[in-house]
């Protein structure tokens, strides 16, 4: 593949080579293993000597395929594809951690990987600590002789807030530290991590990247040294991704660029209506010049994402009323869909964490997420406000 290529070009021509029936759209290896002209070849590939597929728990040509798109769309070395965006994040997680390591985390991150940090990783004695975002002087001071990777979510689930990705990236190297950063929020098409700094870059692939609620996926692409040591975890533990997920996503690549072009205008509409209307209490987008971190946002992003949160005004009980009268929008946990999606985090996506963990982090009563989709931006606000005209 060209690299001089633009990034909606790659998404769409970076296909693995064509079969003798010479198709033009790329077949699916629904297949378990592989064969071999001869016993050498086959001694030949299990050792690693020759680059031939051995079995799809290792590696099969529909994944392969979505692997290199997802790399060159990161600017990354080497990468390997997940069952789902949670196998993405503990494999990655186990593959490069040991007993005893310590573990730098924003607070505001997805509720699933909470839960792997506050009572997974502590059974083999892998620590964890929350910094504040805002607060970059406090990081330097929970760095201890065991801290061996920094996490983060940026733009974070569900708050939509922001890390300073140069920063960051600096202070990573400063310190030794491997950086692992989850782009599902942004996609590669508004952000790439490695760019800033960044050695990893998990996706939760049955978001944005699919883009249509269809298949479970997670990647983890970067620096080869830390893939390969992912892979040879993976390819034993089998949390591989199936093939046929493999090409649908593969497939979704191809529209990536001008579905998240809609999303992002879609939200940005949607998220001035609730910043001008009088029964909000905040709004948080990226690109609203009145987002905390915006000049952050302008800088590192090309576009705000898909994604706003807000808080209403009259708390739980008038958050689940406002719930309870969207019509046409999805009240499913789910984002990232071609259809909009309302949610509220603290009794869905976050529920396992306590009030205290949950103030923490943001993820206050009155705040709803909402996945802007692609359906006319009009159809949208119409359902938001007579929502919350009959919610009072």
């Amino acid at each position: 593949m060209d690299k001089a290529q633009k990034f909606e070009t790659q998404a769409i021509r970076q296909q693995i080579g064509t079969t003798h029936a010479q198709e033009h759209s790329t077949p699916l290896y629904l297949t378990s293993s592989f064969t071999y002209e001869d016993a050498e070849e086959m001694r030949a590939a299990f050792a690693g000597e020759i680059d031939k597929n051995i079995y799809s728990r290792f590696s099969n040509p529909n994944t392969e395929e979505f692997v290199n798109k997802i790399c060159a769309m990161e600017q990354a070395e080497a990468g390997y594809a997940f069952a789902s965006g949670m196998a993405a994040v503990f494999s990655t997680f186990a593959s490069l951690l040991s007993a005893g390591d310590h573990i730098l985390s924003c607070r505001s991150i997805f509720g699933s990987t909470h839960t792997v940090f506050n009572k997974i990783l502590p059974k083999w004695n892998i620590s964890t600590t929350y910094v504040d975002l805002k607060d970059t002087a406090s990081w330097e001071k929970v760095v201890t002789a065991n801290t061996k990777m920094i996490y983060v979510e940026t733009p974070t689930n569900p708050g939509v807030d922001l890390v300073d990705l140069n920063w960051l990236g600096d202070f990573a190297k400063k310190n030794n530290l491997i950086l692992v950063v989850d782009n599902c929020f942004a996609t590669p098409y508004l952000q790439q991590p490695i760019k800033h700094g960044a050695d990893l870059v998990i996706h939760s692939a049955t978001k944005f990247i699919d883009g249509q609620g269809r298949v479970l996926g997670g990647v983890t692409v970067g620096r080869k040294e830390l893939i390969d040591e992912i892979y040879a975890f993976s390819r034993s533990t089998g949390p591989a991704m199936s093939p046929f997920n493999a090409w649908v996503l593969s497939k979704s690549l191809e529209t990536l660029a001008v579905r998240m072009d809609r999303h992002c205008d879609n939200a940005l509409k949607v998220a001035q209506f609730l910043e001008s209307n009088d029964q909000i209490e905040w709004v948080k987008y990226p690109f609203l010049p009145s987002h905390p971190q915006h000049k952050i946002a302008i800088e590192q992003m090309s576009a705000g994402g898909g994604v706003v949160s807000f808080g209403i005004k009259g708390g739980l009980a008038r958050g689940k009323r406002f719930l309870n009268q969207i019509k046409m929008c999805s009240l499913t946990a789910n984002l990232g869909d071609s259809r909009t999606i309302v949610t509220h985090p603290s009794s869905t996506t976050h529920a396992k964490l306590s009030e205290e963990e949950r103030q923490k982090v943001g993820i206050t009563p009155e705040l709803i997420r909402i996945s802007v989709g692609l359906e006319h931006v009009d159809d949208i606000i119409a359902d938001i406000r007579q929502a919350l005209d009959l919610s009072i």
